[in-house]
């Protein structure tokens, strides 16, 4: 899927600055749609992002794709993580962790395209057969993209995420099958 105005590219060491504004961002107005929490996020240094570069956390962090738009100077809008599992019988496993794209570049098609490129790049991983992820499962807009691109729901772990209010919401768990 291609879109003039956006750059797709890997994540590199130059970018991390502007990654962690765009999570800490993300983080804090969307708390329902992550795990992690802003406020701990928030205090990470810079250097603990280096595990979101290709080869990062020991082996695990396959790679990051960023969203650049063309538009704003290429400022970094967008990115998807891809982590491969480490033990030996699921290493056929990829996970996709950490899409967000800034809220003033929603509905552009940008998560689409970052997802189409991840799975592409998946695809070109030697043994990589399986990608999961997960959704907050009442972010419908969310969900869809991941079907539009193939992925199916497998189950759903109830209350998987506690706000701080006490609200309790689903995880959509998700699968792509790439053989």
């Amino acid at each position: 899927m291609a879109l003039p105005d956006l750059q797709l590219r890997s994540l590199v060491e130059t970018d991390l600055l502007a990654y962690k504004a765009l999570r800490d961002r993300m983080l804090a107005d969307f708390p329902a749609s992550f795990t992690s929490d802003a406020e701990t996020e928030r205090s990470r240094d810079l250097a603990s992002y280096r595990s979101r570069l290709s080869g990062g956390a020991a082996g695990g962090t396959l790679f990051t794709v960023v969203a650049l738009d063309r538009r704003a100077g290429g400022r970094l809008v967008g990115a998807l993580t891809a982590e491969r599992e480490a033990r030996q019988k699921v290493q056929h496993t990829a996970h996709l962790v950490g899409m967000m794209v800034a809220p003033d570049c929603q509905g552009r098609g940008i998560g689409r395209a970052l997802l189409s490129e991840t799975v592409a790049r998946l695809r070109t991983e030697p043994g990589i057969s399986l990608v999961t992820l997960s959704v907050t499962a009442d972010n419908l807009p969310a969900v869809r993209v991941y079907e539009r691109c193939g992925f199916e729901r497998y189950g759903c772990l109830r209350g998987a995420i506690r706000l701080p209010d006490g609200r309790e919401l689903d995880k959509a768990l998700m699968s792509l099958r790439l053989t």
